[in-house]
C-alpha cells in the first residue's frame, strides 16, 4: 500500500481558514489547474512562500481542503443523526448534509472531484483520499449503529455495509445534480433513492 503524502506543517487559526477558503473558491471557479499558489496566496492574503513552506505543493493543499471539509461535514452529520429519533430522520439529516455539500460550498465538490482526476496519477493523492472516505464511511456506520442498539433503526447489512450503500447513493445524486443543475432533485428517482435508504434502514414502509 502506498504510503499517504506527508502531513503539511501545522498552521491554525484565521490564517489558515482564509487559505482553505481561497483554494475551495479558486477550484470551484477556475477548476485545479488554473488554481495556482500565485492566485491563491493573492486572495488568501498570504505571501507565496508561506503556501510553500506549510503545503509544500498544491495536491497537498488540496488534500488539506478535502480533509478540512470531511471534519466539518463528519460532526455536522453526526450530530444531526444523534438526535434523530426515527429512521426518517436520520434520512432527512443525510439529505440535508447532500444539500450543504452541493449547494453551500459549491467549490467543495469540485475540490473532490478535482482530486479524484489527480489521484490517477498520484499514488499519494490516491492514499488521502482513500483514508478519507474511510473515515467517512466509519463515522457514520458508527452512528448507525448507535441507532440500531437504541432500536431506532433494524439495518438491512452490516453497519459498514449499510454506510457505503447509503454514501453511493449520495455521491450518485452530487454528481447528477452537479453535472445538471436543471434536474429535478424531487422527482421519481429521488423519491426512489429515499425509498432505498428506508430499505436500508429497515424502516416500516
Amino acid at each position: 500500500m502506498a504510503a499517504t503524502a506527508a502531513a503539511p506543517k501545522r498552521l491554525e487559526g484565521e490564517k489558515a481558514q482564509r487559505i482553505i477558503e481561497a483554494m475551495r473558491t479558486s477550484v470551484g471557479t477556475r477548476g485545479a489547474a488554473g488554481s495556482t499558489f500565485d492566485h491563491v496566496a493573492r486572495e488568501a492574503g498570504v505571501s507565496r512562500g508561506l503556501l510553500h513552506y506549510y503545503f509544500g505543493s498544491k495536491e497537498q493543499l488540496l488534500v488539506e481542503v478535502v480533509r478540512h471539509d470531511c471534519e466539518v461535514r463528519i460532526t455536522g452529520m453526526g450530530e444531526r443523526i444523534a438526535k434523530a429519533t426515527t429512521a426518517d430522520e436520520i434520512i432527512a439529516a443525510l439529505v440535508l448534509g447532500l444539500e450543504e455539500f452541493i449547494e453551500s460550498e459549491p467549490g467543495s465538490p469540485a475540490v473532490i472531484y478535482e482530486l479524484l482526476s489527480a489521484s490517477r496519477h498520484s499514488e499519494d493523492i490516491r492514499a488521502e483520499l482513500a483514508e478519507l472516505y474511510r473515515r467517512w464511511r466509519a463515522d457514520l456506520a458508527d452512528s448507525l449503529r448507535t441507532k440500531e442498539r437504541e432500536g431506532v433503526v433494524r439495518l438491512e447489512a452490516d453497519p459498514e455495509s449499510v454506510a457505503s450503500m447509503l454514501f453511493a447513493l449520495g455521491d450518485g445524486f452530487g454528481i447528477q445534480v452537479l453535472s445538471d443543475p436543471e434536474w429535478d432533485r424531487e422527482a421519481a428517482a429521488f423519491d426512489l433513492g429515499v425509498r432505498i435508504a428506508r430499505r436500508l434502514l429497515g424502516a416500516d414502509e
